[in-house]
């Protein structure tokens, strides 16, 4: 779950789930009113801007209707990209608006988040843009009545195999997400996002050890080590391992593991916290005097590397070997020093799943 190389030349916006889920709610309610279809409707974003969302499907009786918007992510890689994001709306008696998780939207089912537990996962800001834009038309319409809104999201939860959701305790579905109603091409901001909601979720449900590693492959291989440990126990820092310690430090988390693959251990090493491949490349002098430290003087065999795992072709990747022991020390420095409060292991992973674990 990193991020892809950014194209070159101007990058489109795109719109949240949130703002999708409003305009079908919207069109919804509209649809009831006139009783006719909406081809599409304007969102007031929170971000006080007024967009025009078009409309997918939209049918209606006098006191239902299911409308539904195509996800449009603009230029951002999102996996929830040209989904089907609809609502069901039906008048009730009660006079005030309720939410329900249909099909594809997901239920939370832990601590931590900022929904109760058994609450659809439709986050605090949408909640508020779908209320905010029902209500106004109620009033303005004079209509004494409350609304349910059931969200859904057409293959949901296959899209959220693609997530981390399920980690956090959100199941069955996605998340209906968005702070500004727009999706910012190539942002990390919803990734450290959900960095730190699942450092919110562990803590909220008394975890104080955390494994902190890059993604998938390198958690199953620290997995074994590390199984008395629940899932959301393993937080996944991407390329952002500066942000997940900061997180961390605010936390009352007492035993922190970071598992790292070679690559990103030597930009790290050298004091990159943010190691994704558009942003920072590994400084070979700097590898080169490590190597150096340790006797090694072909500097051209290390400069003739085209990436960083290709170091154990030089270096036995073996538990004492001086250079990877070297590499990680440097590596310990630039993360202790964001978490001084809180024990830490390291452990360097080769592409085979072999440890090596840093020798304090």
């Amino acid at each position: 779950m990193s991020l892809r190389d950014i194209p070159k030349g101007p990058l489109r916006e795109g719109f949240t789930t949130g703002t999708c889920a409003t305009a079908a709610a919207k069109s919804g309610l509209m649809a009831i009113i006139h009783q006719k279809k909406n081809v599409a409707v304007n969102v007031h974003l929170p971000i006080d801007k007024v967009v025009e969302i078009p409309i997918h499907h939209c049918e209606f009786t006098e006191d239902t209707s299911n409308c539904s918007v195509i996800k449009d992510a603009g230029d951002d890689p999102d996996v929830t990209n040209g989904a089907e994001i609809g609502c069901i709306l039906k008048l009730t008696q009660q006079k005030d608006i309720q939410f329900i998780a249909g099909e594809g939207v997901g239920t939370v089912t832990l601590k931590g988040l900022e929904l109760a537990i058994g609450e659809p996962a439709i986050n605090p800001v949408p909640r508020k843009m779908i209320t905010s834009a029902i209500q106004k038309l109620l009033r303005d319409y004079d209509l004494e009545c409350g609304v349910s809104v059931t969200v859904y999201v057409t293959n949901g939860r296959k899209i959220a195999k693609r997530t981390l959701n399920e980690r956090v305790g959100i199941m069955k579905g996605i998340s209906i997400l968005g702070t500004s109603g727009i999706v910012k091409p190539y942002s990390s901001s919803s990734y450290i996002a959900s960095i730190e909601q699942g450092i919110d979720v562990a803590v909220a449900n008394n975890v104080t050890e955390l494994v902190i590693n890059s993604g998938a492959r390198s958690e199953k291989y620290l997995s074994k080590k590390f199984d008395y440990l629940p899932e959301y126990g393993f937080i996944h820092y991407g390329n952002w391992i500066g942000e997940t310690l900061t997180k961390i430090n605010q936390c009352p988390i007492e035993k922190v593991s970071i598992g790292i693959m070679l690559g990103k251990a030597a930009k790290l090493a050298a004091g990159i916290t943010d190691t994704h491949s558009c942003v920072s490349s590994w400084n070979k002098d700097f590898i080169v005097e490590l190597a150096e430290q340790v006797g090694f003087y072909e500097a051209e065999k290390i400069k003739a590397l085209n990436m960083a795992g290709r170091l154990t072709e030089l270096f036995d990747f073996e538990q004492n070997a001086p250079f990877f022991q070297l590499l990680l020390k440097h590596c310990y420095q630039h993360t202790h020093i964001k978490m001084k409060q809180v024990e830490l292991d390291l452990y360097l992973i080769d592409k085979d799943g072999t440890l090596i674990k840093y020798i304090k």
